[in-house]
């Protein structure tokens, strides 16, 4: 960062003035500009990718136990700076300064502790030897044969606002493990922190050219990233209209893809569910309001109940919401911090216009709350939804719960896979083996069985509209290498 706020781009290891302008990084709580942030043109993207291709020949011959050695360094020097990273990733995201604090930073460095270990995974599965006969097209005999994961090459990686630089690292560091190189477009709205992210992995001693970060204000940069031919792969994280539009460019020139998007989580409540169950159900749909103010695309944003404890549920719930501290995100017994823009709060209003005038009724929340300045939601819990309204079908980003009533399981399953969306849903029932024969029927690539905890280890992704692709643990790192066959 110069002195008079602006950031550069990093690209060829160091930092490289913008062709165009800068633009403003808000703080969503203060409505105060954090820091300018170049804008990217279609000069500094090639740049970049060029930096990454010219250093992908030697960073994908490194010995494995270097590229894991580097990886380890990098978090060592992430967590040495987390002093001085939290307050900005904090400003810039707006996120509470209990999430800033012990859910960025830390959890970054975690990933790439764990795909430094990655790099040292075994990359070559080995074919038992098979005698095959002669032929016309060779000689018979005894043939041998492995499968060895080979690195992609040049891999663009694109994030979305809400946990920029745990998204990022996530994306980076099993790129690097399995020997690829990249380039990242964090969201426009908070790029600062991963710009940041260039110097910290020079200093640990990661190659010049290996990463490298545009950012920009409008979609302009990500498209071109995503265009560019010397883009091998494309890791995008984001809306679902933004992963059809990267689709479809992708396709025309056979780049792969990685994409975890769009999500409308489904909590069902079994009828079964003890008091302690059903306890640990009002907090886990209580999340969406309480974590990061909903904008996480794996919460239960739609909680079922069976008809005869609907009432008792929502009057749970709603004093769970009224509970709920807004305000400043700095301060430590805020638990509701502001959305990221003053179009995003828009849009969620919108939403909760549109349920009202489709029939929803307004439990709590459902108006602006008295906070100037900043972008603030109350937390809002809509009754009486029904499968076809707007809220329960199309994915909010914000602090808002919709809840539906049902009267057999078979409904509760065709309401949870009533929608486009299927990245994570969620069981409540105290008869465990029968939220686990549940689970098989939800069309969901994540199912939590009275928890919104995650495994770090599991394949995450979507099914339908929730995106291709698995991140997370091994599968991660085998998303960003291609299968070899090497016969003799």
């Amino acid at each position: 960062m110069n002195s008079d706020g602006t950031y550069a781009h990093w690209i060829g290891g160091r930092w490289h003035e913008p062709a165009g302008a800068h633009y403003p990084v808000v703080n969503p709580a203060t409505e105060e500009t954090v820091g300018l942030a170049p804008e990217a043109g279609p000069a500094d993207v090639d740049a970049a990718v060029r930096a990454a291709r010219a250093a992908y020949e030697d960073w994908s011959r490194t010995s494995p136990a270097e590229r894991a050695a580097i990886l380890e360094r990098i978090a060592d020097v992430l967590a040495s700076r987390s002093a001085d990273l939290i307050p900005l990733l904090q400003q810039e995201t707006g996120a509470t300064i209990r999430v800033a604090s012990s859910m960025q930073i830390p959890t970054a460095v975690d990933r790439f502790r764990r795909y430094a270990r990655g790099a040292l995974e075994p990359d070559m599965i080995p074919f038992a030897p098979q005698p095959v006969k002669a032929s016309p097209l060779a000689p018979g005999g005894l043939v041998n044969a492995a499968a060895a994961r080979r690195p992609l090459g040049v891999v663009a990686c694109i994030t979305s606002y809400n946990f920029p630089l745990v998204n990022l690292a996530g994306k980076v560091a099993p790129a690097l493990a399995m020997g690829n190189t990249v380039v990242a477009k964090p969201a426009p709205q908070d790029p600062l922190t991963c710009l940041l992210l260039g110097g910290i992995m020079r200093e640990a001693g990661l190659p010049d050219g290996v990463f490298n970060v545009i950012t920009g204000s409008g979609a302009a940069a990500g498209e071109a990233l995503v265009a560019h031919p010397g883009v091998d792969m494309i890791s995008f994280t984001g809306s679902t209209a933004v992963g059809r539009a990267i689709a479809r460019v992708a396709g025309a020139s056979m780049k792969r893809t990685l994409m975890e998007l769009g999500g409308k989580g489904a909590a069902i409540i079994l009828e079964d569910a003890a008091p302690g169950v059903l306890r640990s159900a009002i907090s886990a749909v209580g999340s969406t309001w309480a974590f990061h103010s909903g904008q996480i695309c794996t919460a239960p944003t739609r909680v079922l109940v069976p008809r005869g404890q609907y009432e008792q549920v929502i009057t749970a719930l709603e004093q769970y919401a009224r509970s709920l501290t807004l305000g400043d995100p700095v301060d430590n017994s805020t638990v509701v911090g502001p959305l990221i823009t003053a179009a995003q709060r828009d849009h969620v209003e919108a939403y909760i216009a549109g349920a009202r005038e489709q029939g929803a009724r307004v439990v709590a929340g459902g108006t602006r709350p008295d906070l100037k300045p900043g972008y603030y939601v109350a937390p809002t819990l809509l009754a009486d939804v029904t499968p076809g309204m707007t809220v329960a079908q199309e994915e909010i980003f914000g602090p808002v719960v919709a809840a539906l009533p049902y009267d057999t399981e078979d409904e509760a399953v065709e309401i949870a896979n009533g929608t486009p969306y299927g990245l994570y849903d969620y069981v409540f029932g105290t008869d465990t083996a029968r939220a686990w024969a549940l689970a098989a029927r939800l069309r969901s690539g994540n199912v939590g069985i009275n928890t919104v905890q995650r495994h770090p280890e599991t394949p995450f992704g979507g099914f339908k509209h929730s995106g291709v692709g698995r991140d997370g643990g091994s599968f991660g790192l085998h998303a960003y290498s291609e299968l070899q066959a090497v016969v003799w």
